[in-house]
This record gives structure tokens, C-alpha cells and sequence, in this order.
């Protein structure tokens, strides 16, 4: 009997444990309260939210956690303005219900740039987001100047053979140009993530 006892108490042990491990009682990082803004990636023409990866790793390195990083999938790899705009308003929506967050910031690429600008000028994004960073954005797509009341920082490269650097610069923006990379090598560069964190954290 007291050996039955004891491998009873035993086999519930490990099933505590392995309950545990498995995170089971640990809160719902989905619906856990944001320290930071949360971000959410936007990739350009022809695209996927894998663009991001590196960018992503990066400002985890700086202490964003995985439920303040959201990189989305648009429908239209062509940069459709309407349909793109839609699912970017859907994500808003969703990563604030999800964090508890007032607003959310967002980093976009190429015309990721302008379909956000699309976004936030034409489906309530003015209200929802505090600060957007694009990155090579074919911005001037949508509109020539910054939205009022949001902080926006464009960053392209002198070196970008496929969005104009004209077409970036927006007025009323911080417009900071970089050299040394082409367009796509601006998701892989350190010193433009380092510039998308200050951009973030200001």
C-alpha cells in the first residue's frame, strides 16, 4: 500500500510538472498588457511578412516583446491600395484588441509605405497609430505630406534603383537618407534597424 502511495504521488508530480512546462496555467501572451507601442511590419510589392525577420530580431534584441511585433500578410502582392489598406485596418483592430494598446506603431517597406499611408488616411488610421517608419516607401503614391498628429520618419537609400527617393520624401516627415544598400538591403541592415528603433522609441 505505502509503495502504491508513493508512486501515486510520484506519477502526479510528473504530471504537474509537465502541465507546467507546457505553460498551461502561464498568462495568454495574445491578451497580455504591452509595455511598448505595438509594431506591425508591412511588406511592399511582391512581398510576405518573412521580410521582417531580421528587423524583427533585431528590435527583440532591444526588449520588444513577441506580442509587440506583428508582421501582417497583404492579399494583394501588387500593393491593390483598397484591398491592402482593408487588412491593414483588420490587423490594426486586432493587435489592439489583443495588447489592450491605445495605438500602434507601424514599419512599412517599399509600397507597404504608401498602402499604409492609404490606411491611415482613408480607413481611421489617424486615430489608431502614433508613429510610422517607412523604409525605401513609395509614399508620395498616396500623399506628398506627413499625416497630422502622427510621427512619421522615412528613411531611404541614395543607392535604391527601384523607388525613387523622391517618392519617399514626404513633407512634414523626418526624411533621413542613407547610403550603402540597395532597396531590399534596407530590411537586412543594421544601422537602418538601429534608425528604426530611435524612429520607435522617440
Amino acid at each position: 500500500m505505502k509503495k502504491v502511495s508513493v508512486s501515486l504521488r510520484l506519477v502526479l508530480s510528473v504530471l504537474l510538472l509537465s502541465v507546467f512546462s507546457l505553460g498551461v496555467f502561464t498568462p495568454n501572451q495574445a491578451t497580455a498588457a504591452t509595455t511598448r507601442t505595438p509594431v506591425i511590419f508591412v511588406h511592399g510589392l511582391g512581398g510576405t511578412a518573412s521580410n521582417f525577420t531580421y528587423i524583427e530580431s533585431y528590435l527583440s534584441r532591444q526588449g520588444w516583446a513577441s506580442n509587440e511585433r506583428y508582421a501582417i500578410e497583404l492579399p494583394s502582392k501588387s500593393g491593390n491600395q483598397l484591398l491592402n489598406a482593408a487588412t491593414i485596418s483588420r490587423k490594426v483592430d486586432e493587435v489592439l484588441a489583443q495588447t489592450g494598446s491605445q495605438k500602434v506603431n507601424i514599419v512599412a517597406h517599399s509600397m507597404g509605405g504608401a498602402n499604409s499611408l492609404y490606411y491611415i488616411l482613408n480607413n481611421g488610421g489617424l486615430s489608431k497609430v502614433d508613429k510610422l517608419v517607412t523604409i525605401g516607401g513609395a509614399n508620395r503614391l498616396t500623399t506628398s505630406r506627413a499625416p497630422e498628429g502622427i510621427k512619421v520618419t522615412s528613411i531611404y537609400t541614395i543607392n535604391d534603383q527601384i523607388v525613387s527617393n523622391q517618392l519617399s520624401m514626404l513633407d512634414g516627415a523626418n526624411n533621413i537618407r542613407v547610403f550603402g544598400m540597395a532597396h531590399i538591403g534596407l530590411l537586412y541592415s543594421p544601422s537602418v534597424s538601429a534608425l528604426i528603433t530611435t524612429a520607435l522609441e522617440e
